[in-house]
């Protein structure tokens, strides 16, 4: 076991661990000096690290720091009220930064590390994923969407801008990249779950999305596609989006372009889950209740090609819309995986290794030499799935 110094350094030793992309059965001794992984050695070395004045974290797995890959930390998506929920929109700047901090703190209590903000009008997303790079945060790291860019009275209001013509996206887009860690575009409004479907146009054309992608990447930055609707995702996937968030009424050639393009997916399945359980919250009609039954099925259903196909899969949770709650939905969408019939080691690989890949990180899994940004369990997920929901440590990067 290698020797490190003492003040920067702790140890885990672990019954068993999942790298992000494989389960390890064995039980290994993890060193960590720095926030890197200095060592991983088979067997309890517990003892021998402690005599060299090591602190040694003792539990059952680890696995790399679960990420959200969508949410909208400003949101709180416990209340089901809408009064309520109108009216916390309307809270002053700093309150609405307070509740974007708790809103991330608890989603690190629950083992998640990572936070894709996927949008808010006020430079909140901005502001947290300054502080979460202070040490002793309390924060999970913070990837901001900034503001996206959207079409004049369309959807979309409180994640993003409005650009009018070829010009103003060129200036948006420029600008915020600047500032925003991905370019968010959306690319259509919200499902009409009356109807059972996308009622409204896609709020971009082929050309003008085009235009987003090119130039958020002339200016280095990826792009996140807001969009449902075959309409819409035909327009993404030809444009040559980064993901494409939500993707309801997705279809098997759309899914092949995004397998060649390497169009990475989001499904969200956490909202309208919510809205089938709990109709009463909204007030469906048994017609819309089925309706959102009907388009849960249909989008595990393509999930489930989707992983066949080879398309990059993110896990996310659309966290702040209502019912939605931090932290805690991850174990939901993890649940709608499962159901989709994704594997426990497939359903973590997009929870886990899928995103810090997709981002570009430098560590997209725990191995020696990279750097450790890991949750501690009692037990293996692959034996007790709740244990997920019980972590017993987490370390954030920062």
């Amino acid at each position: 076991m290698k020797s490190v110094n003492t003040s920067n350094a702790f140890a885990c030793v672990v019954d068993g661990w999942f790298d992000g992309a494989v389960q390890h059965r064995q039980r290994s001794s993890f060193v960590v000096d720095r926030g890197r992984i200095a060592d991983i050695s088979p067997g309890d070395h517990g003892a021998d690290l402690e005599r060299q004045g090591l602190t040694v974290y003792r539990g059952g797995f680890l696995l790399p720091g679960l990420v959200d890959a969508h949410a909208h930390l400003f949101l709180n998506g416990k209340p089901t009220d809408s009064k309520l929920r109108s009216e916390h929109l309307k809270l002053p700047l700093e309150a609405l930064t307070a509740a974007a901090r708790a809103s991330a703190r608890q989603a690190l209590a629950c083992g998640v590390s990572i936070v894709r903000d996927a949008g808010d009008r006020h430079g909140i997303n901005n502001r947290l994923r300054e502080e979460a790079r202070k040490q002793d945060s309390g924060l999970p790291q913070v990837r901001s969407g900034g503001l996206g860019v959207k079409r004049p009275k369309r959807y979309g209001a409180f994640m993003a801008r409005d650009v009018e013509d070829a010009e103003g996206i060129r200036a948006s887009v420029s600008e915020l990249a600047k500032t925003n860690d991905e370019i968010k575009v959306i690319l259509t409004g919200i499902i009409d779950f009356d109807a059972g479907a996308v009622t409204d146009e896609p709020q971009f054309d082929l050309e003008s999305a085009k235009l987003v992608v090119d130039t958020a990447r002339a200016c280095g930055k990826n792009t996140f596609a807001h969009c449902s609707g075959i309409k819409g995702l035909v327009i993404a996937t030809q444009a040559g989006v980064g993901s494409i968030e939500h993707g309801f009424f997705m279809d098997r050639e759309t899914l092949g372009i995004m397998a060649d393009k390497g169009v990475a997916w989001t499904p969200t399945f956490c909202p309208v889950h919510f809205q089938w359980a709990h109709p009463e919250a909204v007030g469906w009609s048994p017609q819309t209740v089925g309706n959102l039954r009907r388009i849960l099925d249909s989008h595990a259903e393509h999930l489930a090609l989707a992983q066949k196909m080879g398309v990059t899969l993110l896990l996310g949770t659309d966290a702040g819309s209502m019912g939605v709650e931090h932290g805690y939905a991850v174990f939901d969408e993890i649940d709608r995986y499962l159901e989709a019939g994704l594997s426990l080691s497939e359903t973590l690989t997009a929870a886990t290794a899928n995103a810090r890949r997709h981002f570009g990180m430098a560590d997209s899994l725990l191995a020696k030499g990279g750097g450790f940004d890991a949750v501690l369990t009692d037990h293996s997920p692959f034996d007790d799935i709740s244990t997920l929901k019980r972590p017993v440590k987490v370390w954030p990067t920062s």
